[in-house]
C-alpha cells in the first residue's frame, strides 16, 4: 500500500483506522452507566459486575499477543477481519446471557475479538510511518479514542432511557458489523508478502524473546501499561463513585464522563503541535511526570473530602490530560525500535497497557468503590510509571527518533 501523501489520504486513514481503535473504548465505556442496574438485576455484588469489565480488559490483553505475530504473518486485514466477527458474535451472546458468570466470560471473548482491531491499527501505523511522523499520526488516532469515552458513556445514558442494558450490546454488535464491512471494502493491506514473517512457534517465541531482552523496550510498555492502568482504574470505580456517592443519575454521569474526557483529547491533540520542538522522548517524561503529581494531589484532596466533586475532578482532569500527552508518546518510542516486527511489538505493548489495567482496576472494587479508592489505584499506576521510567528507560539517554523512509516493499499494493 503506498504511504498517504495527501491530507485527504492521511484523513481517510486516519479516520478508517480511528473507527476500528474506537471499538474497544465503546465496549468497555458503552455500559457504564448500567453497571449500578446490572448490578441489582444479577442480585450480584459491584465487585462481582466489575469483573465484567475486568474480563474485557484480559481478553484485549491476551488477544493481542496472538494477533500481532499472526498479522505479522498473515497481514493485516485477515486478522482484523476474523477478530472483529468474533466481536460481533459475542455481542449479540451478551444480549441473553443468564447470569453474572456467563455475562464475564462473553465480556473476556469480546475483548478477544476487540483485540485485532487495537493491534491491527497500530502495525499499520508503523508499517507507513515512524518516529515523529507515527507519534503525530497517533495523535490523531487519540483524538478518535478520546472521543470514543466521551460519546460511549453518553450514548449508554441515553439508550437506557429506550432500551435495557442488553440493547447496549445490540449496539455493540452493530457497529462491530459495520467495521467487518469497512475493512472488507475499504482497508488495504499494507503489510507485503515479501516482508511477512514464517508461521512457527518457536519464530514467534524467538521474537518475543528478542523483544523482552530490549531493556528500554521493556520499560516503555511497563510505562505505557502503567499508565493504563491509572485510567482503567477511573473507568472501573467511575459509574459507582460518581452516581453512588456524589448522587448524580446515568444521564448525569455519562455528560461528566465525557467532559473529562476532553481533556484526554486535549492533551492528545497538543501533542503535534509539540512534536515540532520537543522529542517524543522529552514529551513522554514531562506528561508522566505531570500525572504522577496530579495523582498524588487527588489522593489528598479525595481522602480529606476537600472540595467536594470539585475537588475530585480537578486532579482527575490533571491526570487525563497527561495520560492523553503521555498515550502516543511512549509506543511511538518503543515501536521505532522494531519496525521489523511491528505487528508482534504492538501486541505486546498492547496485552501489557489492557493486562496491567484489568490486574490493577479492580482494586477499586476492592477498596471500597469511594473517590479515595479511586485516586489511589491512579496515583499508584502513575507513580510507578514514572519510576520506571526514571529507573529502566532513562529517556534523556535515548537517541532521537525521525522519521524513517518506509521499505520500497511496504509501498506496493
Amino acid at each position: 500500500m503506498a504511504v498517504p501523501d495527501t491530507r485527504g489520504e492521511r484523513l481517510r486513514l486516519i479516520l478508517t483506522l480511528g473507527a476500528f481503535v474506537a471499538l474497544g473504548p465503546l465496549t468497555i465505556d458503552l455500559y457504564l452507566p448500567a453497571l449500578p442496574t446490572i448490578t441489582r438485576e444479577m442480585l450480584t455484588s459491584e465487585s462481582a459486575v466489575q469483573l465484567t469489565l475486568t474480563g474485557t480488559l484480559l481478553g484485549l490483553g491476551l488477544g493481542q499477543l496472538f494477533i500481532g505475530p499472526l498479522s505479522d504473518t498473515l497481514g493485516r486485514r485477515v486478522p482484523l477481519l476474523m477478530g472483529t466477527s468474533l466481536h460481533v458474535l459475542a455481542s449479540v451472546l451478551c444480549l441473553v446471557a443468564p447470569n453474572i458468570a456467563v455475562l464475564g466470560g462473553l465480556r473476556v471473548l469480546q475483548g478477544l475479538g476487540t483485540a485485532a482491531a487495537a493491534v491491527v491499527a497500530m502495525a499499520i501505523v508503523r508499517d507507513l510511518y515512524s518516529g515523529r511522523a507515527a507519534a503525530t499520526l497517533l495523535s490523531r488516532l487519540m483524538l478518535v479514542m478520546g472521543a470514543a469515552p466521551v460519546i460511549a458513556p453518553t450514548l449508554g445514558g441515553w439508550l437506557l432511557q429506550v432500551t435495557s442494558w442488553r440493547g447496549l450490546f445490540a449496539v455493540l454488535a452493530l457497529y462491530g458489523l459495520l467495521m467487518v464491512l469497512l475493512a472488507a471494502r475499504g482497508l488495504r493491506e499494507t503489510l507485503p508478502v515479501e516482508r511477512r514473517r514464517p508461521a512457527s512457534l518457536a519464530g514467534t517465541l524467538r521474537t518475543y524473546r528478542g523483544l523482552l531482552r530490549d531493556r528500554t523496550f521493556v520499560g516503555l510498555v511497563i510505562v505505557a501499561g502503567l499508565s493504563m492502568s491509572a485510567i482503567m482504574s477511573y473507568v472501573s470505580g467511575a459509574s459507582f463513585v460518581f452516581q453512588g456517592q456524589f448522587g448524580l443519575d446515568e444521564q448525569q454521569f455519562g455528560l461528566l464522563f465525557g467532559a473529562g474526557a476532553i481533556w484526554l483529547i486535549a492533551a492528545s491533540q497538543l501533542n503535534p503541535v509539540l512534536l515540532r520542538r520537543f522529542e517524543p522522548r522529552q514529551l513522554l517524561l514531562a506528561a508522566v511526570s505531570f500525572g504522577a503529581v496530579g495523582g498524588l494531589l487527588f489522593v489528598v484532596l479525595a481522602a480529606t473530602g476537600t472540595g467536594g466533586l470539585p475537588g475530585v475532578l480537578l486532579p482527575l482532569w490533571m491526570v487525563l490530560f497527561a495520560v492523553g500527552m503521555a498515550g502516543p508518546n511512549a509506543p511511538a518510542v518503543a515501536l521505532s525500535r522494531h519496525g521489523e516486527a511491528a505487528g508482534t511489538a504492538a501486541a505486546l505493548l498492547g496485552a501489557v497497557q489492557f493486562g496491567t489495567g484489568a490486574i490493577i482496576s479492580p482494586i477499586v472494587g476492592v477498596l471500597g468503590n469511594t473517590a479515595a479508592a479511586m485516586a489511589t489505584a491512579v496515583a499508584g499506576g502513575l507513580t510507578l510509571a514514572l519510576l520506571v521510567l526514571v529507573t529502566v528507560v532513562r529517556p534523556w539517554q535515548l537517541p532521537n527518533v525521525e522519521p524513517s523512509p518506509v521499505p520500497a516493499t511496504a509501498a506496493a499494493h
